[in-house]
């Protein structure tokens, strides 16, 4: 699943980051950053992809 995601996150960012954080501000900057241009929502795309999976593990390692 996290490689499907990276991959949207690559070329349909905010796909990618609506399967990632759901409906949110998260999504609305990233379609707006889409909007200006397709690199720098795809790179924010791919870093709040990592950073929610980081996040994650970090809370299992935690439980």
């Amino acid at each position: 699943m996290k490689l499907t995601r990276l991959l949207l996150g690559l070329f349909l960012p905010p796909v990618g980051v609506f399967m990632t954080v759901g409906v949110g501000p998260t999504l609305i900057i990233n379609i707006l950053l889409t909007l200006l241009g397709w690199l720098p929502g795809s790179i924010h795309a791919l870093w709040v992809i990592t950073k929610h999976d980081e996040r994650l593990n970090r809370e299992e390692r935690t439980l």
